[in-house]
This record gives C-alpha cells, structure tokens and sequence, in this order.
C-alpha cells in the first residue's frame, strides 16, 4: 500500500469521524435553538460536517486514484 493510499484511508477515516461528530452535534439543544431562530446551526457544527464531508470525499478520491 503506497502512501498515497494510506493518506486516503487515513482522510476518509478523520472525515467519517468527524461528519458522525457533527451530525451528534446538530442534535444538541444549543444547535437546535440556533436552528429555530436564526435557521441554521453554529458554526462549529457546520465547519465539522462540511470539513467532514470534504475530508471523505478527497480521502476517497485519494483511494480510488491508487487503484490500477
């Protein structure tokens, strides 16, 4: 396994980690509050759903490009 592959894995682990973290998050009271008046949640459970999602997706793109 090249290192490439490994860094893939290793992103596409952090990503899932850290999107299953935020979406716990956004069922917080305090995210649920901000999600009732200002319609969205708080920026730190936003920046680790969307840095999670970004984090999988380049990991997996890291993982597919090593196949042959």
């Amino acid at each position: 396994m090249g290192p490439k592959r490994i860094v893939g894995l290793l992103l596409l682990v952090a990503g899932v980690a850290f999107l299953v973290i935020g979406m716990n998050a956004s069922h917080s009271i305090a995210d649920q509050v901000s999600n009732t008046f200002a319609g969205r949640f708080t920026q730190t459970t936003t920046w680790y759903i969307v840095g999670g999602l970004t984090a999988a997706v380049v990991g997996l793109v890291l993982l597919m490009s090593g196949r042959k």
